[in-house]
């Protein structure tokens, strides 16, 4: 295709248009000077003008399409026909094949030299241009420009190396040259959950395949390999980095290691388990570079953050954070405390693993093979001369005891509990033998939560609930959900076609008064969860969920799966 050219320079016809001032223009063209960048993504900066606006203009001007490609289904395998190297350096992505010509979506359709690279890399096919945001072009590099077809083709590869050799040329770095093609397998697999925003990769070997698996906004999404033969070299490889003894397959075993995987810096904790067909391997993935989440950026919302911070304040007592692994427990805990953490504060954690590194802050990790336990540890923490006291998990009777003893003698005691609520973490810390005059006069607040997926906000639609979901509805909210209107994502390129992308917390702040702490000191769990449940303040779990999905950001089917359907059942 001729080249599009736009008849004037784009500031000129902005001008010209009205669409900015020339004084607009001027400030974007001296800030232009300085930043050396283009004088569209300058406008946008500055605020003088929006990316979709500025996109159409252009499309107008230069007569061609302006495309939502959030919106369309773009085949991986058309995709392909523009490498990413090349897409991502010149911000183009093939849209669709017409056979003799290919429908190109351009951030920058006045880029002539980029146009020229485009049609020499394409030809003899003819190209057609469509003006798309920079921002859908990144989510779609990142779903369309997937490590599957790397992982496939690393994979066979290195089952042709299995069969003539065992003897792999292993080491625990990525960087080795290069040779390894294990190495670049697994590099391949890691890259591959970063840019999909995974938390845990799963490798698990069957019979006569091997399953890879990620978890991505809570759901574990699968990808099969028929090599199964490889799974032995991938462990290996995958113990030698995490610093775990190669030699021994018949136990458990747990370890860490950091990667550095494009420009993240990934904190990587694996657990190995025998099973019948090999080792399962489970990492979990945390992304260092991304930074700490402060209590306002956890999605608590605000009234609620107001009040866990009264609570985190005080300089007694115990707060507790509830829920099942992976409901982000560790990430409020850290929100709470790089608030708390001041120069006039001692701060000592006692943690298993310590997951983030915190400046001042005084963390221990635990390590059972020399003894180095949560009790073991609490203990010398108190003589420590601490103010507040993190403790990762109250595993056993004597971590609670001697943390609740702590709480009642002038620290702040903060830690997690495996509970399904924050009703029955108080009693639970009864059944795990603690007394209860001791709970009940130590414990101030539990936060229990969970995190719900996110409705993907390109794909957003109205939903009709279904009759079981309108049954538990009406069992929930009455009223309120006869009345309320629902969302659910339709699915599109941007959410996989999951309807769904990344996912929210939802939390229950229970705070203890007078006579929830006398029910506790005299044992009696009944007198309790009636006070509990009859506090103004406190709202269920079940009913901050129902009111994201009155909100249209998540869905009737999240929240079912976030509470028990026997609450219907036995109605």
């Amino acid at each position: 295709m001729a080249a599009p050219k736009l008849k004037m320079r784009l500031g000129d016809l902005l001008v010209h248009e009205h669409i900015i001032s020339n004084e607009q223009l001027m400030q974007a063209l001296n800030s232009q000077k300085s930043t050396g960048r283009k004088l569209g993504s300058t406008l946008i900066e500055l605020g003088y003008i929006g990316e979709k606006q500025l996109l159409e203009f252009l499309a107008q001007q230069l007569d061609v399409p302006f495309l939502d490609i959030s919106q369309r289904r773009i085949p991986t395998e058309v995709a392909a026909l523009l490498p990413e190297v090349h897409a991502r350096r010149l911000r183009a992505i093939i849209i669709e094949d017409q056979g003799d010509a290919v429908l190109i979506g351009m951030s920058d359709p006045a880029d002539l030299s980029g146009l020229d690279s485009l049609e020499q890399m394409l030809s003899p096919k003819k190209i057609k241009l469509a003006v798309v945001m920079e921002s859908q072009l990144f989510e779609a590099f990142d779903t369309l420009y997937r490590r599957t077809a790397d992982i496939e083709s690393f994979a066979s590869q290195l089952e042709e190396e299995y069969e003539q050799t065992t003897d792999f040329a292993l080491s625990t770095s990525f960087d080795d040259g290069g040779d390894a093609t294990v190495g670049k397998l697994l590099q391949s697999v890691f890259e591959d959950a970063v840019q999909m925003r995974a938390s845990d990769i799963h490798i698990e070997p069957d019979e006569k395949l091997l399953r890879i698996r990620q978890r991505i906004d809570g759901v574990l999404q699968e990808n099969i390999l028929k090599e199964n033969k490889i799974a032995s070299a991938m462990v290996l490889r995958l113990k030698l980095m995490a610093g775990l003894d190669i030699s021994e397959k018949r136990l458990p075993q747990d370890g860490r290691f950091n990667l550095q995987i494009k420009g993240h810096s990934i904190d990587v904790r694996m657990s190995t388990m025998p099973v019948q067909h090999g080792e399962s391997v489970v990492m979990r993935l945390l992304d260092q570079s991304a930074g700490l989440l402060s209590l306002d950026e956890t999605g608590m919302p605000s009234e609620m953050v107001e009040r866990v911070r009264h609570q985190i304040s005080r300089p007694h007592g115990m707060v507790l954070v509830t829920g099942p692994t992976g409901s982000g427990k560790t990430t409020t805990l850290y929100g709470a405390l790089s608030e708390l953490n001041q120069s006039t504060k001692k701060i000592i954690t006692v943690e298993d693993p310590v997951e983030y590194r915190l400046p001042r802050i005084n963390q221990v990790q635990i390590n059972s093979k020399i003894n180095l336990s949560f009790s073991s540890v609490l203990r010398t923490a108190l003589r420590q001369d601490p103010d507040i006291i993190m403790v990762g998990e109250m595993r056993d009777s004597e971590t609670v005891e001697i943390g609740l003893r702590g709480a009642l003698t002038g620290h702040l005691v903060l830690s997690t509990l495996h509970t399904n609520d924050a009703i029955t973490s108080a009693l639970r810390l009864v059944d795990m033998g603690a007394a209860g005059f001791l709970v009940g006069s130590s414990l101030r607040a539990v936060i229990a939560q969970r995190l719900v997926r996110r409705i993907c906000d390109n794909c957003s639609t109205e939903h009709t609930p279904s009759a079981q979901e309108k049954l538990w509805l009406n069992h929930l909210a009455g009223e309120r959900a006869t009345n309320a209107t629902f969302k659910q994502g339709k699915g599109c390129q941007t959410c996989q076609y999951t309807g769904y992308r990344g996912r929210i917390g939802v939390f229950e702040l229970l705070e203890m008064n007078e006579g929830m702490m006398a029910a506790l000191k005299r044992d009696d769990a009944e007198a309790f969860t009636q006070l509990a449940k009859a506090n103004p303040s406190f709202k269920p779990l079940a009913m901050a969920a129902f009111d994201y999905a009155c909100q249209g950001i998540t869905s009737a089917e999240e929240v079912l799966r976030l509470v028990e359907m026997s609450e219907v059942t036995e109605s």
